[in-house]
């Protein structure tokens, strides 16, 4: 009996349907632990290199170097420094324009930096969908394969004239399977959508503070006329 009612049993002695919801749901759940894995180590980078670039800007470094390392490394940078060169590119063009109105200065550079911190939080929330979608609809899927399974099952047992729970059990074990795949998919998938949202509001509220700061020191730098805008951009 425990041969007989073990998982590879169970599979193999499946309903087509069945079978095909099952594979459905083993490709779902490799996929989505790949995506797991892989935003794990891009959430782990994109951490280490915003608080990198922040160390280097409040050690005291001017901003016409940082933003000259920015613009040499555009390769390795990561979000919150890519935000940083898109805010002071701006700055720096509208100040060859010979534009001194702080208020203009000062919006074109915070559109500048709003526009590339919404393109990075996108890129950051690559593939958090999927996995939302995965933990929601996976044990459906599962629980349709089930009641698949059962209803196969029952119509087979339609023709017996004795009914028993071992005759019962096979049919009845392998449709639970598919409920089995399903939450097997689901459950990693929601742990980790809601481990990644937080540590994403985290990466969200740290940038946007950092351009509200970025920009009162702009804004300080320009009534004090201490940032020259250099020769050649």
């Amino acid at each position: 009996m425990n041969q007989d009612l073990s998982i590879l049993h169970l599979v193999i002695n499946a309903s087509f349907v069945v079978q095909l919801v099952m594979a459905l749901l083993l490709t779902v759940s490799v996929t989505s632990w790949a995506a797991i894995f892989r935003k794990f180590f891009a959430l782990k980078r994109v951490k280490s290199q915003n608080e990198a670039f922040e160390r280097e800007f409040w050690s005291g470094t001017s901003l016409n170097d940082l933003f000259d390392s920015a613009s040499r490394n555009a390769a390795k940078t990561g979000p919150m420094e890519r935000i940083f060169g898109s805010g002071m590119r701006e700055f720096q063009k509208l100040r060859e324009r010979r534009i001194t109105d702080v208020g203009t200065l000062m919006d074109g550079a915070r559109r500048a930096m709003r526009a590339s911190f919404q393109r990075e939080m996108d890129e950051v929330e690559t593939n958090l969908s999927f996995l939302a979608s995965v933990g929601s609809v996976s044990p459906y899927v599962g629980l349709f394969g089930t009641v698949w399974g059962i209803m196969h099952a029952f119509v087979g047992l339609a023709a017996l004239t004795q009914v028993t729970l071992a005759t019962v059990a096979p049919g009845i074990a392998e449709a639970l399977v598919a409920t089995a795949i399903g939450l097997f998919a689901a459950i990693p998938a929601v742990v980790a959508y809601n481990r990644f949202a937080r540590d994403i509001d985290r990466i969200s509220t740290q940038q946007e503070t950092f351009i509200e700061e970025f920009s009162n020191i702009l804004q300080r730098n320009v009534g004090a006329q201490t940032v020259p805008a250099p020769a050649g951009r």
